[in-house]
């Protein structure tokens, strides 16, 4: 009885994160289609003004939970700039809280609203989600033969001719690394020795064409590329061995069991980006090998001092609540106030069905 309630209280931690985030999205869906009907007529600049600061709303409670809630610490290594700027931001791959990590630096330049996604295509077919993320900017892309670059192209170029802010998010593994998925970490690093490119061991061979297309379409528009090598350090002693088994859950993060975010953050000027795709390939993985190193001195320095940690000075930056909890409070109050009278419950409930079935209607005609 004792086990089950410990499991239970275990089970809670998560819980509470879980009804608010998700129970808040047609709140937020029935906010954002009110301001998009009311600015049909009004300038794109206009909409898309707004609809930033919506999305700045929703992710802010999102980190309420991912950095207040769980009081997890943020080491911040390397060169994040304070302001704000319009950038491709390149990570390595490994959990679902990948793209939250985002966030966390987006929040500290105040350009939140601004974080916009190259996301797999089988993502929008996410309930509500899927459709908003495409409308907020997001795009969605297709592997190898499949991957559609003139809509991508289109899309972004269409993003630069509107002067829309742009913090695009680009993971070039193209998945998740795992190193208990021997297949295909085992065919990353063939498809590499193949090329004669160095072999990785914590990160996969990036892919070229997204990141190609990304900043050759924003090239006149951007200030830099960040790139950015993540470490989730767990609560649990054993940490290291678990993380190279399997990398941590969402779930296992909103459980407080990681207890800090190592971020090391390169800051690159794009003058110093090749544009052509053949000397890009070779400079992106040159990214990714630099990538390799850290995270090798990382787990695997024979100098314990030196494991654990990044190179170079790290600074603990803590979020402050201001930023957080009123957005937790506006929706969350939104939400309770739909819920508590008949016709909201309906609209609610209306929201979740309809909401997902246009937005599924929405993606398979734009497909």
């Amino acid at each position: 009885m004792l086990l089950s309630l410990v499991l239970h209280s275990y089970s809670m931690r998560y819980l509470l994160p879980g009804i608010v985030l998700l129970g808040s999205a047609p709140t937020y869906v029935l906010a954002w289609g009110a301001w998009r009907l009311l600015s049909a007529l009004l300038p794109a600049r206009v909409y898309q003004l707004v609809d930033d600061r919506l999305y700045c709303v929703y992710q802010s409670m999102v980190l309420f939970f991912f950095e207040n809630y769980t009081g997890v610490q943020i080491l911040l290594y390397g060169d994040l700039p304070k302001n704000k700027e319009n950038v491709i931001y390149l990570s390595n791959h490994q959990s679902t809280v990948d793209w939250i990590v985002a966030d966390i630096l987006a929040v500290r330049q105040n350009a939140l609203g601004h974080v916009r996604y190259v996301l797999k295509d089988g993502l929008k077919w996410l309930p509500l989600y899927g459709c908003y993320f495409s409308r907020h900017g997001g795009i969605y892309v297709k592997r190898s033969a499949k991957f559609n670059e003139k809509e991508m192209r289109n899309k972004l170029q269409s993003y630069v001719k509107a002067g829309t802010p742009m913090y695009l998010v680009i993971f070039p593994e193209g998945t998740r690394f795992s190193p208990g998925q021997t297949k295909l970490l085992s065919a990353s690093q063939a498809f590499s020795a193949e090329h004669g490119l160095p072999v990785l061991k914590y990160v996969l061979t990036p892919r070229i064409k997204a990141t190609h297309v990304a900043f050759d379409s924003l090239k006149s528009y951007l200030d830099a590329i960040y790139d950015i090598t993540v470490v989730y350090e767990g609560r649990s002693a054993n940490w290291q061995q678990r993380q190279h088994q399997e990398p941590l859950t969402m779930t296992e993060f909103l459980c407080k069991e990681c207890v800090k975010i190592h971020i090391h953050v390169d800051r690159i000027d794009k003058k110093d980006v090749p544009e052509e795709q053949a000397y890009m390939r070779r400079w992106l993985h040159e990214r990714f090998e630099i990538k390799d190193k850290l995270l090798i001195e990382f787990f695997d320095s024979p100098d314990p001092a030196r494991r654990n940690k990044f190179p170079g000075k790290s600074v603990h930056s803590k979020l402050s609540l201001k930023k957080t909890l009123p957005s937790v409070l506006l929706l969350g109050g939104l939400t309770v106030g739909l819920l508590m009278t008949e016709a909201g419950r309906k609209l609610y409930v209306n929201t979740w069905i309809y909401g997902t079935v246009l937005g599924c209607l929405w993606v398979a005609v734009k497909s």
